[in-house]
């Protein structure tokens, strides 16, 4: 096994826009809905905050708590990403590029609306 300090670096990077697009992303709200109720509280001054909490028991109460953590799903989706790279090479190549490649340009992005003041 040959593990380099760049092939660390990104799948890292592949790993940290993964888990974001799992946890926080609109476009994979559809994934996270089934684990989750919205549960919304309001201050003295008439403000509505909507907090998630995790459904049910079981399984579906862990999916929930697993999603609801950054840290969490992180651990995961790392594992997962450096699966697919050691066993299934062909495929697991393209999606860590894709994925490392699509954290930079966030990353990017993120330092543009800054200087911007968006």
């Amino acid at each position: 096994m040959n593990l380099d300090l760049w092939l660390i670096v990104i799948i890292g990077i592949a790993s940290f826009r993964l888990t974001r697009l799992i946890v926080f992303d609109k476009i994979t709200e559809f994934i996270r809905a089934p684990f989750f109720e919205e549960q919304i509280e309001e201050d003295p001054d008439g403000n509505k905050e909507i907090y998630l909490v995790p459904k049910g028991k079981g399984i579906k109460s862990w999916i929930g708590e697993l999603l609801s953590c950054f840290w969490c799903t992180g651990v995961w989706s790392s594992l997962l990403l450096t699966a697919i790279y050691f066993l299934v090479p062909v495929f697991g190549v393209p999606v860590i590029f894709v994925l490392a490649v699509a954290a930079i340009g966030s990353v990017i992005e993120v330092f543009i609306s800054k200087a911007l003041g968006s």
